[in-house]
């Protein structure tokens, strides 16, 4: 499947629920998200529908997202029934991580394949800040179930703030010293509810590298530049939308929990699939594919999705 610049699309980020368990201060407002009816969000089978017909399509991965994707009924339930799809590669789902000590077992013998979790911080202060309320102890047990469960290769998504988080650099990426993960920080995007902020707040990932004059070069990784302390386990990744534009490489679609394909996270354009079935999906799916924007206009202006971060899936 390819859109009209000739990118190959491969990369599917389905959200399952645009609810969560944490408040982000860049993700939703401090009074999350209006509870919607079991009717406006895709069902499980709507999901791993759309999941089937992005297989047949050419998608080689899928990654579920949220929202909190392990705060959705019957999550286990898609794990399963999306692993079982002949030509899936792979399949990842982004957690918080507060949930992985009860369930991180149970996502790996559901056939998730990897995991991505959020951690801006290690300050206990300022992680009750980042997420209005969060307990940084229930992220880093979630962390270490996830290890304990035999999932390798974890990914620490870690947005870098300035102002808030960008003094703990060093700190967080000491977290891959002993630990076969990747920590990759991430540039903040103006989108959604801070897409006004104080423009000190949009750093760039170049302070990594000023912060740790030591790390290497190890080539890329999708959309990150990955790097690594000689003899460090792990590797420190830069994803750099603002200061490094990278849409040329991007492979990605995204379906929205209410089930609209967005072509481009920083477009408006949001095509319908909840209706469509067989045939009919999959064309809907090519044809979203194809008209993919060439590229995003941060440097310009703010993102023109009109949705928070929680409503698209990261």
């Amino acid at each position: 499947m390819y859109d009209l610049t000739g990118r190959k699309i491969d990369y599917l980020r389905l959200s399952v629920t645009d609810l969560c368990n944490y408040r982000c201060i860049y993700c939703m407002g401090p009074d999350g998200v209006c509870k919607r009816s079991h009717r406006e969000i895709l069902s499980i089978e709507e999901l791993a529908e759309i999941g089937r017909a992005a297989v047949e399509c050419g998608v080689e991965k899928i990654r579920l997202t949220g929202g909190e994707p392990l705060v959705r009924r019957g999550i286990l339930d898609l794990c399963r029934m999306l692993r079982d799809l002949e030509g899936l590669e792979e399949l990842t789902l982004t957690t918080n991580g507060a949930a992985l000590p009860q369930m991180a077992a149970s996502l790996k013998a559901a056939g998730v394949d990897r995991l991505n979790i959020s951690l801006d911080t290690l300050n206990e202060d300022t992680f009750r800040a980042i997420t209005r309320r969060g307990d940084l102890r229930q992220t880093l047990d979630g962390l270490a179930a996830a290890e304990a469960a035999g999932f390798t290769h974890t990914k620490i998504n870690t947005v870098l703030i300035g102002g808030v988080n960008d003094i703990e650099i060093r700190t967080l990426a000491e977290l891959t010293r002993d630990r076969d993960i990747s920590l990759r920080f991430i540039e903040l995007m103006p989108l959604g509810v801070c897409a006004d902020w104080p423009r000190e707040r949009f750093i760039s990932a170049d302070a990594v590298l000023k912060a740790m004059p030591e790390l290497e070069p190890m080539g890329t990784d999708g959309v990150a530049e990955l790097y690594r302390v000689p003899g460090w386990a792990g590797t420190v990744g830069l994803i750099r939308p603002m200061s490094h534009c990278f849409c040329e490489r991007c492979n990605r679609i995204r379906v929205t929990a209410d089930g609209r394909l967005k072509p481009c996270l920083h477009s408006d354009m949001e095509i319908p699939l909840r209706g469509l079935s067989g045939g009919a999906l999959e064309r809907a799916i090519r044809e979203a594919a194809s008209i993919k924007p060439e590229s995003h206009h941060l440097g310009q202006r703010s993102s023109d999705s009109r949705r928070n971060m929680n409503e698209i899936g990261g």
